[in-house]
């Protein structure tokens, strides 16, 4: 072990003392306190949102699907990622063969390219698929994007009542499971509110399941305001959890049937100074520590999680160069993975990801390293390690014996856990996990949780949904509920509806002007929207990537301009590839994700090192940037003076109506001052008169993070030129 180090205590969760009743388990199955707890939830009809915190590893899944497996509730499960619900959807079918519950119920899982190949191959409309899919299955997995937009008519037609699809389904399943709902932004807790508040208003005895790692009080707080009747499940709370400090202590609390949730880990802290490449030198430089960890422990299995995706692309070769002569298989696991690519990566002795694998999904690992981005991050991420004491590999049951972890971490940090007069950690020392994560999140940098956003765009939701319910054709029907929602939605977002309907129809005039288009503002699509929309999204067609099918792919601009190394392509040419593609494997290949695509591209090659660029304004920005506002701009333009296709871009950016949010600052010091998340799309600007200076002096942030930086407005107004935090 290195300097500083020290060693987590296992966990083990009490087991429930009596089964609810009726309830059925397989042959030697015992239930959770939480997971008897929340099945007792469930079936209450005085409950309407209950909230499992319970600690990651603890059978939150089980819990969630429990009635299910008894053959009583329909459920519907929301996953934040493709990879969660893929994860997830296997483990249903796990519970299903061993609790074989009445009916077996059907299970279906949907996501946005499943949907679009579904419907084409059935000749139906998306609206149509969705309604098939969903009414032949007992159990439907998808994603928190689809729900949120089948609720706001995204699959419609103007021919078709509001209230087709999601009548339906809100109708047809009893459970709403939203699945690692701490990781979810404030836009989209807006948006989850305001859409379970559409299913209370116009149904009854519907439950809703927030599963997460950690409790939010503001939220618990926002739906107690809205009327929802809510129960926490809170096994630390209520001194469910035991962390023994000795073998004798665990063989007591196994005796008295407490599961054990996570092993004992040897933890060691590798500071290091917080620049851009950092973790992947060290990575590179620590080849040999990776390879000596398989030698000494054979069998065991391992994952590096990191927070560039360029930085994964270019350690995969290196790590596969060392590692494959000794016969162990290196995956790959990110957002520019290709699909066949991230399946294999899970049963890789080492996979290397991104934030793709660090939500849910249930490796079987005992050896991990991994940067973070802020205390939420690094718990999350160290929670892959220590849930499962081996696997099976041919047959063969595989033990893990021991369970290491590396954390590379600023060098701020370890100074506050480890140094200074009074140090909440030691280094050799044994901590329980309650204590441990709570020194991690008092300990690192503090993110802004953007609380002002909820009554400063959340109703431009409500208004649409409320519009809905007033459309000609249901209006009638809803009378009633349209008044409860409207009500309830102005109590929870503290703020009025006629005012936020004229903050909408403001917006919508100011567009029509600069844009002489009758259509709805940029900036009302971007607030009524899940996670944003997407104007510098790019296609790609990634010849770096070997199944043909996976080559094509989106990526942000800001990412291609650093990171890459490309040749511009028309859409046309793309469109040709991808359609030859489909004849060539005779596989569907999803297409509805390039219909708004900036420009399209072939990916060559990943660069060694991040390119510098910023965007520029042909006019002044001071004017702008002193209006504090989020606003819809024309002319932004990009300046990387040594890239050869970047008037291509320039020429489709100059078009674009962005929305806008400029700060005069450099973005430095607004990420820094403002606490902004790691991955906030913030980036440096400049205007006719700066150019040429040697930091931008402006900031800009597009698209839904202009909504959130405009909620912090209050902050970021200067005094004597400085950022003024209240």
């Amino acid at each position: 072990m290195g300097d500083y180090y020290c060693t987590l205590k296992p966990v083990y969760s009490c087991p429930a003392t009596k089964l609810p009743a009726g309830v059925k388990l397989p042959p030697g199955w015992t239930l959770a306190w939480h997971q008897a707890a929340t099945l007792e939830a469930v079936r209450d009809p005085n409950i309407d949102v209950i909230i499992n915190i319970a600690l990651t590893g603890d059978g939150k899944s089980l819990s969630a699907y429990l009635d299910s497996m008894q053959g009583h509730s329909y459920a519907l499960g929301l996953y934040p990622t493709n990879e969660l619900a893929r994860d997830q959807e296997g483990q249903v079918r796990r519970y299903i063969e061993e609790f074989q519950p009445p009916g077996e119920p059907r299970v279906s899982r949907l996501s946005g390219p499943e949907l679009e190949i579904y419907a084409e191959n059935e000749g139906l409309r998306k609206a149509a698929a969705l309604d098939s899919r969903s009414s032949n299955s007992e159990i439907l997995l998808t994603n928190p994007d689809i729900f949120h937009y089948l609720h706001r008519g995204a699959y419609l037609t103007l021919n078709d009542t509001p209230d087709k699809l999601w009548n339906r389904i809100d109708k047809d399943f009893n459970l709403f499971i939203f699945d690692e709902f701490h990781t979810a932004s404030a836009p989209q807790i807006a948006g989850i509110i305001n859409t379970m508040l559409l299913i209370r208003c116009t149904n009854r005895q519907k439950k809703f399941l927030l599963m997460s790692a950690t409790p939010n009080d503001r939220l618990i707080e926002r739906l107690q305001a809205a009327g929802f009747r809510c129960r926490i499940i809170n096994p630390l709370q209520e001194r469910k959890y035991q962390f023994p400090d000795s073998a004798g202590r665990e063989n007591e609390l196994k005796l008295q049937n407490w599961r054990q949730v996570s092993r004992q880990i040897s933890l060691e802290f590798i500071s290091l100074e917080p620049t851009a490449k950092a973790t992947e030198t060290w990575v590179k430089e620590n080849g040999n520590l990776i390879l000596r960890h398989f030698q000494e422990y054979p069998g065991s299995k391992g994952a590096i999680i990191l927070n560039s995706i360029a930085a994964v692309k270019r350690l995969v070769p290196r790590l596969r160069d060392l590692l494959s002569p000794h016969g162990l298989v290196v995956g790959e696991n990110t957002g520019l993975s290709g699909k066949g690519e991230k399946e294999r990566s899970l049963a890789a002795d080492l996979v290397i990801g991104t934030s793709t694998i660090d939500v849910g999904v249930d490796f079987k690992i005992n050896f991990l390293i991994f940067e973070s981005a802020d205390g939420g991050n690094f718990i999350q991420r160290l929670g892959r390690l220590g849930r499962h004491d081996g696997y099976e590999r041919n047959g063969e049951k595989i033990a893990f014996t021991n369970f290491t972890a590396y954390a590379l971490v600023p060098n701020f940090l370890l100074e506050r856990l480890f140094l200074g007069n009074h140090p909440p950690l030691q280094s050799g020392g044994m901590y329980d996990r309650p204590y441990f994560h709570q020194q991690i999140s008092d300990k690192y940098r503090q993110i802004n949780d953007f609380e002002g956003y909820y009554s400063r765009w959340g109703l431009v939701q409500s208004c649409l949904l409320d519009s809905q319910l007033k459309h000609i054709t249901i209006k009638k029907g809803y009378a009633s509920s349209r008044e409860e929602f409207s009500t309830t939605c102005q109590r929870v977002f503290k703020k009025s509806l006629g005012k936020a309907y004229g903050q909408i129809k403001q917006w919508n005039q100011e567009w029509q002007e600069l844009s002489g288009q009758k259509s709805t503002s940029p900036i009302v699509e971007d607030a009524a929207s899940f996670r944003g929309t997407s104007p510098l999204q790019c296609g790609l067609y990634d010849l770096t990537e070997a199944a043909a099918t996976d080559r094509f792919k989106t990526y942000d601009l800001s990412g291609i301009l650093s990171n890459l190394e490309i040749e511009p392509i028309t859409k046309v040419e793309f469109m040709r590839l991808l359609e030859e593609t489909e004849k060539t494997t005779g596989q569907p290949i999803a297409k509805g994700r390039f219909n708004g695509c900036l420009a399209f591209m072939k990916l060559r090659a990943y660069r060694e090192e991040r390119f510098n660029w910023q965007f520029t304004y042909a006019g002044d920005l001071r004017p702008l940037a002193s209006a504090w506002r989020v606003q819809v701009l024309t002319g932004i333009q990009v300046w990387q003076p040594e890239n050869y296709w970047i008037n291509e871009i320039n020429q489709l950016l100059k078009k674009q109506g962005l929305v806008s949010y400029v700060v005069r600052h450099p973005v430095g010091e607004v990420r820094s001052r403002l606490r902004l998340p790691m991955h906030f799309q913030i980036y440096p600007m400049s205007d006719r008169a700066s150019l040429h200076d040697r930091t931008a002096p402006y900031s800009v942030a597009f698209g839904q993070s202009a909504l959130l930086l405009d909620t912090l407005t209050h902050w970021l107004k200067s005094i004597g030129g400085d950022i003024w935090i209240s």
